[in-house]
């Protein structure tokens, strides 16, 4: 999987995840939310992802990467 998939996917989760903590914990857990969705803003103008920095680390290949590794 690519880490622009995976950025998705970790994306999708934790504004999913923020949304059943608000309704079944505490109200105040739709801050992480906001805090997602404004991460997701910011890094479609900037570039810049805390979450992309930490998925290469762990050893994600962007989709480009991959796509020339399945070349011959």
């Amino acid at each position: 999987m690519s880490l622009e998939r995976i950025i998705m996917a970790f994306a999708g989760f934790m504004v999913l995840l923020s949304m059943a903590l608000t309704a079944w914990v505490n109200h105040n857990f739709i801050w992480l939310t906001v805090f997602v969705g404004a991460n997701l803003l910011q890094s479609a103008f900037t570039g810049f992802c805390p979450a992309a920095i930490l998925f290469k680390k762990l050893g994600a290949k962007p989709a480009a990467e991959l796509a020339m590794t399945d070349k011959p």
